[in-house]
């Protein structure tokens, strides 16, 4: 049995792109046009055209888009990839800012989780004129958040 080769008829609209990655058309030009993607050869009627390498790199950016990542660490994980041989220390240090950026996130939205609950606590239900919520989100002296406390 031959092996396959690659043809032109194997090669994916931008639209067939889009259904295999699950990644949008407007995205994926997106993508080319900040250099995630390269952008693929076009027919002679101007149509993109995008092989299995080019599916294969969507994939790989449309899981760390889902994990969080930024463009700038795509960018720099793609280029790692780009060297099988290369020591994966600095994908680790990657992943591990990464991390420790998800994990001050969590503490922060735990800390607001703990404000908005301490405000509802003591929310009577009455009017707006006892309203605690009302009252805590006017004067930031009330509020035990650090990030938002009012300046002294």
């Amino acid at each position: 049995m031959r092996p396959a080769t690659h043809t032109p008829a194997d090669d994916l609209s931008i639209g067939a792109l889009s259904r295999a990655t699950g990644v949008n058309v407007e995205t994926i030009r997106y993508y080319e046009k900040i250099g995630l993607l390269p952008e693929p050869p076009r027919t002679e009627g101007g149509q993109r055209r995008y092989d299995g390498a080019a599916v294969r790199r969507l994939r790989f950016i449309r899981h760390a888009r889902d994990l969080g990542f930024s463009v700038d660490a795509i960018r720099d994980l793609l280029a790692m990839a780009a060297d099988p041989a290369a020591s994966c220390s600095g994908a680790d240090a990657i992943a591990r800012a990464h991390l420790k950026d998800i994990e001050r996130r969590i503490a922060q939205l735990e800390a607001l989780r703990d404000e908005i609950a301490r405000m509802l606590d003591h929310c009577g239900n009455g009017t707006i004129a006892e309203c605690r919520v009302i009252e805590v989100l006017a004067d930031h002296g009330q509020c035990l958040h650090e990030d938002h406390r009012a300046p002294a």
